[in-house]
């Protein structure tokens, strides 16, 4: 009897290989409540087919972020975020369209990273609607392009920015959008490219975004103290 095998190719959740593809990205920054941070977007392309069309290429993400509380709305508190998204996936009679990444075990994304600390978000169906899954985006060689994994079982329940008990795995099978996040509040201007995001199972040419403890990775209970993630 032969051996059951998962998936052996990947699954392609977001690549960017033309400008429509920049566009259906969602922008998000505190400028929604008032806030002076800015989050942009624009499409690179690398190569051109034969009738001079783009068929390669990625997406910069750039931006400023800015602390300044706006005046007008004295329940701010806090500013200084920019975060994108994928959009929402077609509407069926079930609902919004969901991936199922059940059968891969890694999210790797294609990046090239200004060294800022920057986290993937992803959002699942889930009873509490707010609930965001985080993992920090570990790049070890800012300003070149690299291959990042991170186990979909690494993932950490946040909500408003805060990690939250009990502390319960994504489920793989309803994921709804996947994102990436700056939320250190250090004002300056960012830049992150990124050229695919797709689940996979493969290690091979990758660089494997090890599960080790840190000293602090940015995310916090609700206690205020620094949540680690830990080696098995």
């Amino acid at each position: 009897m032969e051996n059951i095998r998962g998936p052996s190719g990947p699954y392609e959740l977001q690549k960017f290989e033309g400008l429509d593809d920049v566009e259906d990205i969602k922008l998000m920054s505190d400028q929604e409540f008032g806030g002076f941070s800015t989050s942009n977007s624009e499409y690179i392309s690398t190569r051109e087919d034969s009738n001079g069309r783009s068929d390669r290429g990625y997406m910069r993400w750039y931006g400023t972020i800015s602390n300044q509380l706006p005046k007008d709305r004295f329940k701010v508190k806090r500013s200084g975020f920019a975060a994108f998204r994928t959009c929402d996936q077609k509407l069926t009679a079930f609902g919004y369209g969901k991936w199922d990444v059940d059968p891969w075990n890694y999210l790797a994304l294609r990046i090239k990273s200004d060294g800022r600390s920057y986290f993937v978000n992803i959002m699942t169906e889930s009873i509490v609607p707010q609930d965001v899954f985080q993992h920090r985006l570990f790049a070890k060689r800012p300003g070149e392009w690299e291959t990042v994994l991170i186990d979909w079982r690494d993932f950490m329940r946040t909500n408003h920015g805060m990690v939250i008990e009990p502390q319960i795995q994504l489920i793989k099978q309803r994921v709804l959008t996947v994102g990436i996040s700056l939320i250190d509040r250090k004002p300056g201007p960012f830049e992150l490219c990124v050229e695919r995001i797709w689940a996979t199972n493969s290690l091979r040419d990758h660089t494997t975004d090890e599960r080790r403890a840190l000293s602090s990775n940015g995310l916090k209970n609700k206690q205020g103290e620094d949540v680690t993630w830990k080696m098995d």
